[in-house]
């Protein structure tokens, strides 16, 4: 019986009827497609409910032994066409009815029913469809676990500025490594034809012959699919990219992200711009930028050049040799940098893990659907819709203990591992759980007034699925599995608290918010009962004075047998409370031998979410402006010269004092430069307020992208391009004023000195 792995679930209308379309890779290397005529789209109302729809036309109402989540009886629902479901929805709900399950996509209804989550055995006829393609017609399909090498291949078009002709397109994929260019005469690298429609012919019978499983590249889906379907319909030459027949089509996500998705006919396309915003943080996300930070290098393009897009049409019309590298290396500069990250492979445990199809991973509300859903109908119950015109209401967030703001040596920090998942096993905090729990004497009641069952749960088993295979790939040294599993249990508590799940109930993620709260308050009573100072604490973590003068072996001693300790005080607190076995674990994370934590600035409270420590020689810094995209470069030359020297007992005022010297002699002039993002989508929206970002993006026109890059001059924000020489006229004295002043006061009003009097070099005190 062959496996093999789901890429793509969608369907099609043929001859009156929905036929599921599955497409995907075998085992053996065979790419297939499977589809099944016999599959039906349905929901659930109730019994009581059920009247409007008697005799409705081309609606077929069956009687079931399932119940809702409150035990009420259910009828099901089935229509003849999946775009039937809304409009019997919408007459539902206007008689009064709520519907249940009626918005669950039918492909996604079709693999839940099969209870299959990527990988399938197909127990069925194949039959050739073309060489390296067979299709199944009605297979019986069973979960299985498969995992083939897939084929991704990475295209990158240039073309002119404006985007109106399609000068070059590279192909990358495994061995293959080729440029098609429009050329009259022969280009050493690449491949030529006479015209732009030879071109666009050529390349996607290319594409269609290397038959990849996943199509990439860098803004491919909004630049060069879109520029590909917008020039071949032009041109009239069709763009059939796709494992079998059919148009290039694109959709955006409802989600806040908007992100666009192509839709190519048997083939995924991942967008590398996307996958890689999700893993790193860097200051902008250009290729050029990650390729540097990722790999070591570049684009091949002359960088002096003061505009790429005219330095590349250059290239085509004088230098065509050289514009066919760098678009051969482009396209390699993406696939290099996903596998140098593991992306892709991360993107495939995720799918594999939750039954999304590849790039909806990111949707954490139905990836939870399709693990959730499942569960749910083995216990015999249905799941509401989404409540489309529910309120939104207040979700708790973690607790936040007082920082106490100072300069502090030995600091041992305890974190709770995985607090929110180990609270939601330890007290059956589900949504099943919680609307089984009526009526129920012994149920479990949480800090807000919820109750839970203690026999009815979905999620604690779930959790602990994922725990042991976490573990598993942990063992075995399958650092993307491991991942994988952490992303998803971490998002378990953010999709209960989201009005757009189904399942949201406040009351439900404010009882995983409220334990989560109140064991970290318990927490810190349990370490005070060992007379030792919570110096702060955040959620699930806590900051804890050791003897200041230890030394770190002793320190370290000193901060297990704590760790003990305290587990121990807050499980049998649990136990008293609760009559619950608890399953949280404190873990000794690190030991700090010096820790800064802050004052909000013109305050004296501490300040949340922001410290650095020093550990192991190493600087630590977490919330403060050196870590953070939308200052420049010289805030963390700053500040982490003067933590870095404060840590190691090395006098702070004479850096301070020599960097203000080489800021205001132009040394450090390409530090100036800030990079913020357009937050509103575009400038036309922001009408009320003009912030500098916007007002040097308006200034730099047609120029600017998601983006902007902008130093403060004399004559207000200036926008800066890559390769051109920064404006004139650099407000230096407002990077000291605005930047450096702020910094450098944070620390130095502890050492009982400022920005000010730092040129005098103060007296440095001793560290607490």
């Amino acid at each position: 019986m062959p496996r093999g792995l789901i890429l793509q679930p969608s369907y099609r209308i043929r001859d009156g009827r929905p036929v599921v379309q599955l497409f995907g890779r075998l085992e053996h290397q065979m790419a297939f497609w499977v589809e099944d005529d016999r599959f039906r789209p349905y929901f659930f109302v109730s019994r009581s409910q059920a009247d409007s729809l008697a005799g409705h036309p081309g609606v077929d109402l069956q009687e079931t032994e399932l119940t809702d989540m409150n035990g009420d009886e259910v009828v099901k629902v089935v229509a003849m066409l999946p775009g039937d479901v809304p409009a019997l929805r919408e007459k539902l709900e206007r008689a009064g009815a709520h519907p249940l399950e009626a918005d669950i996509r039918f492909a996604y209804r079709y693999l839940i029913d099969h209870g299959i989550r990527g990988g399938v055995s197909i127990e069925g006829t194949a039959e050739a469809v073309r060489p390296g393609l067979v299709r199944f017609r009605n297979p019986d399909l069973q979960a299985a676990d498969c995992r083939p090498p897939l084929r991704t291949l990475s295209i990158d078009l240039e073309t002119s500025p404006d985007a109106a002709t399609i000068y070059s397109i590279a192909l990358v994929c495994g061995e293959v490594a080729e440029t098609h260019l429009v050329a009259t005469a022969p280009v050493r690298g690449a491949r030529t034809y006479p015209t732009e429609g030879h071109l666009l012919r050529a390349a996607a019978e290319r594409i269609r012959e290397i038959d990849p499983d996943i199509i990439t590249g860098w803004n491919v889906v909004d630049f060069d699919l879109r520029t590909w379907v917008r020039r071949a319909s032009e041109l009239g030459v069709g763009c059939n990219l796709g494992r079998i027949a059919g148009d290039v089509r694109f959709a955006q996500d409802s989600r806040f992200t908007r992100q666009t998705r192509a839709e190519v006919p048997g083939r995924m396309v991942l967008d590398g711009i996307p996958m890689v915003r999700d893993a790193l943080r860097l200051d902008d996300y250009r290729l050029e930028t990650v390729a540097r930070a990722v790999l070591g290098r570049g684009k091949r393009i002359d960088p002096e050049a003061p505009d790429a897009a005219a330095e590349i049409t250059r290239m085509y019309r004088q230098d065509p040799e050289a514009l066919a590298a760098y678009n051969l290396e482009d396209a390699r500069l993406v696939l290099d940098i996903l596998e140098h990250e593991g992306l892709l492979q991360l993107t495939l445990e995720r799918s594999l893990l939750c039954g999304m199809q590849l790039d909806r991973v990111g949707a954490s509300i139905a990836s939870f659907d399709l693990v959730y859903l499942p569960e749910l109908r083995r216990r015999g119950v249905v799941a509401p819709s989404v409540d489309r015109d529910r309120e939104r209401a207040p979700v708790q967030g973690g607790a936040l203990l007082e920082p106490q703001p100072g300069i502090y040596s030995n600091v041992a920090v305890f974190d709770f591992k995985s607090l929110y998942p180990s609270l939601i096993r330890t007290f059956n905090l589900d949504p099943l759980a919680h609307a089984r729990s009526r009526g129920a004497d012994d149920a479990i009641e949480a800090p807000n007034g919820a109750r839970f069952s203690r026999d009815e749960a979905i999620l604690p088993g779930v959790i602990e699925r994922f725990m042991a295979r976490r573990e598993e790939a942990k063992s075995r040294g399958d650092r993307h599995a491991d991942q994988a599993i952490k992303i998803m249990m971490n998002a378990l508590f953010g999709v209960l608290g989201a009005p757009s799940c189904r399942f949201f109930d406040p009351d439900v993620a404010n009882a995983i918010t409220g334990f989560g709260q109140q064991t970290l308050h318990w927490t810190r009573e349990a370490f005070e009962a060992e007379d030792v100072r919570v110096l702060y604490g955040d959620t699930d973590s806590v900051f804890v004075q050791l003897e200041a003068g230890a030394r770190p072996e002793i320190a370290r001693a000193q901060a297990e047998n704590l760790r003990e300790r305290v587990e121990k005080q807050v499980g049998e607190r649990l136990r008293s409370a609760y009559a619950v076995e608890p399953l949280l674990e404190l873990a000794f994370e690190r030991l700090y031998e010096r820790l800064f934590l802050p004052r909000v600035r013109s305050g004296k409270s501490g300040s949340k979410k922001r410290y650095a420590g020093w550990a192991n020689g190493q600087l630590v810094i977490v919330g403060l402006e050196s870590v953070r995209r939308d200052w420049p470069a010289v805030a963390g030359r700053l500040q982490r010269g003067m933590l870095t020297r404060l840590f190691t007992d090395v006098e702070v005022a004479p850096y301070v004092r020599e960097l203000v010297v080489q800021l205001l002699a132009g040394d450090l002039d390409d530090e100036l430069v800030y990079v913020k993002r357009i937050r509103k989508g575009s400038v036309e929206r922001y009408t009320a307020t003009t912030p500098p970002h916007i007002q040097a993006a308006r200034k730099a026109g047609d120029q600017i992208g998601p983006v902007v890059r902008y130093v403060i001059t004399h004559d207000g924000p200036e926008p800066v391009f890559p390769g051109r020489a920064l404006p004139e006229k650099l407000d230096r004295h407002h990077t000291i004023d605005h930047v450096l002043r702020p910094i450098a006061d944070a620390i130095l009003s502890h050492l009982g000195s400022s920005f000010d009097e730092a040129a005098d070099q103060p007296r440095q005190l001793p560290l607490l």
